[in-house]
């Protein structure tokens, strides 16, 4: 959720909590994706109707962008509207606070006594005024609203995220492994230029995912049956304790024979893994301990050697981002006929999906096309992978985020004339939100 939204509901939780009915709201915020039911049920368990608004609206807040205007539209639709406009004003919400109304005092007659009739008052003549006397209202109790119980003022633990329809349970500590395999220096046989900048990618991946809560493992430099060992290892592992499982490699890419999903990185001895088998390794068949949870591979290489020149779009489209002088391919050297460019350009491959289900790979480049890496400043898309979680991962899910790398990352040109188009493969089944801290 947007920090100003955020602040809404907070300057008018005291307000929401006296005035929503969240019974209204449960289906509606249920259909619209925003709560599961498990999330309602335990909303429904905090006990009374002002207790279950006050946790409504302390989850509303972790439920990312869209949970705002949808709790809006849901006010709406209840019968709610007064609140809805209130929040959407973006101010806090004043409470109408009548007046205390004094009592008036009314004579009033009071009808004729007997005892008085003997003692010679006679009330039935017409030209008797009757007695007035002052009648007092009779005083009514005041509701009395009971203290509250030392257990519902004793703070509520926070309330962990249950693996459910909508989202992947993501609260263990760590997180889980976080493999990084950097491919920089090639051997002289391979014909593959040393990869110049990948450290810079290396440190911001490995710092970003450890601020993420995962037990992050660097390797350097392996040989194409050592990363087939390390991820043989990874998949041996028991990640009972663990809710996911990321592997990142930087290495020179290329197009490989595929049956399903193509692209292969190398091994720093020339010989490529295609990224098929890669990810193969930590299916649900080869790591029963990684089963129904997200496995996410990040690949920094190329794709093939075609290079994108774009095309041209309207000026409200274009926000062109300029690249390095240095920018750099992670692929196997082109032909003669690229020499035009610079000695230091070289390209980054794609990377490939099996079919099993909770897994997403993310490509730094679309099929078939090179890949950019400044020299000096480390990839376009790692640099801006590493931007978009510090500045998102608290709100946002990880699809949401990708698509914005996507986004920024076709923006910028290479020698003012080249593209690069990230892209992904992604068979999750639920959103996955990263463990990062709401600043």
């Amino acid at each position: 959720m947007e920090a100003r939204h955020k602040k809404v509901l907070q300057q008018n939780r005291t307000n929401l909590v006296t005035s929503l009915d969240p019974s209204d709201v449960y289906d509606g915020l249920l259909a619209r994706g925003i709560f599961t039911q498990d999330m309602i049920d335990e909303i429904k368990s905090s006990g009374t109707r002002r207790a279950q608004a006050r946790q409504l609206v302390k989850d509303l807040e972790t439920r990312g962008s869209r949970a705002f205007p949808a709790f809006l539209d849901c006010l709406r639709e209840t019968g709610q509207a007064s609140l809805a406009e209130l929040l959407e004003s973006g101010g806090p919400v004043s409470i109408l606070v009548l007046p205390r109304v004094q009592p008036t005092v009314i004579p009033l007659p009071v009808p004729g006594n007997p005892e008085n009739n003997r003692n010679g008052e006679n009330h039935d003549r017409a030209d008797a005024s009757p007695k007035l006397v002052p009648l007092k209202p009779t005083t009514l109790p005041l509701h009395v609203v009971p203290s509250p119980s030392p257990d519902r003022d004793r703070p509520r633990p926070p309330r962990q995220r249950r693996d459910s329809v909508q989202s992947y349970k993501m609260d263990a500590s760590p997180c889980g492994i976080c493999l990084i395999i950097n491919n920089v220096e090639f051997d002289a046989s391979s014909n593959l230029k040393e990869r110049k900048g990948s450290d810079v990618d290396c440190d911001k991946l490995e710092k970003r995912f450890q601020s993420l809560n995962f037990h992050v493992v660097v390797k350097r430099n392996l040989k194409c049956k050592q990363i087939k060992h390390e991820l043989s290892s990874l998949a041996k592992m028991d990640h009972s304790v663990y809710d996911c499982c990321v592997v990142v490699i930087l290495s020179h890419g290329t197009e490989a024979s595929h049956n399903r999903f193509p692209g292969a990185v190398h091994g720093v001895d020339g010989p490529s893994v295609p990224v098929q088998i890669i990810t193969n390794y930590l299916n649900g068949q080869n790591c029963s301990s990684l089963q129904s949870k997200p496995k996410l591979f990040f690949i920094q290489a190329c794709g093939g050697d075609q290079r994108d020149i774009g095309f041209e779009v309207s000026p409200d489209e274009a926000q062109p981002t300029p690249g390095g002088i240095d920018d750099q391919m992670d692929a196997i050297p082109l032909s003669s006929s690229s020499d035009s460019l610079s000695f230091s350009d070289e390209i980054d491959a794609r990377a490939s999906l099996p079919t099993p289900s909770d897994i997403l790979v993310s490509y730094s480049t679309f099929p078939g096309y090179v890949s950019w890496r400044d020299t000096f400043a480390g990839s376009w898309y790692v640099e801006t992978l590493d931007r978009v979680l510090e500045e998102n991962a608290a709100t946002d899910d990880l699809v949401t985020m990708l698509m914005v790398v996507n986004n920024e990352v076709s923006q910028i040109s290479a020698k003012g004339l080249y593209k690069q188009m990230p892209g992904s493969f992604n068979f999750l089944r639920k959103l996955l939100y990263f463990q990062a801290s709401k600043t």
